[in-house]
């Protein structure tokens, strides 16, 4: 039985110029149902916009930033159900012979957010991690999220 992808938690678009990005993705965002938020200290610079579904992060490109993470390049997240279904398509996705890292905590991005990352023949890294507690307070208290 496969793993369950639950939807799309998050993508990372790379931009040249992170203050004309912003500039941009500020008039746009709110039109399509978008809060911007705030985006970690703790990581490198990029901004944030979020909806109950999703977040969609603008970052600079490869080279223009810290790299500070398996996350800092352009990429594309799915969501599943818990740490088990991580662990699970992790191992299926190894055993099918796709370069999975192991799976593991990622805390500089939130206290119980659980990841593995694998690239794409093309490199576009891929990853999969955890419905955590912020992303379900996101999707069903959307109003207390606001403020």
């Amino acid at each position: 039985m496969p793993v369950e992808v639950m939807g799309i938690d998050h993508v990372f678009i790379p931009v040249r110029d992170l203050a004309a990005a912003e500039a941009f993705y500020d008039k746009v965002m709110p039109i399509l149902g978008f809060r911007k938020g705030r985006a970690s200290d703790r990581v490198s610079p990029r901004l944030r916009y979020d909806n109950r579904q999703f977040t969609y992060w603008v970052v600079l490109r490869d080279g223009a930033g810290s790299g500070d993470s398996p996350g800092a390049a352009a990429h594309l997240c799915f969501r599943v159900v818990d740490e088990q279904a991580v662990d699970r398509a992790a191992h299926e996705l190894r055993a099918a012979g796709i370069e999975a890292t192991e799976p593991q905590a990622y805390t500089q991005y939130s206290d119980d957010y659980y990841a593995t990352f694998f690239p794409d023949p093309d490199g576009l890294l891929l990853e999969v991690m955890n419905f955590n507690t912020r992303r379900r307070r996101r999707m069903f208290d959307w109003d207390a999220e606001a403020g």
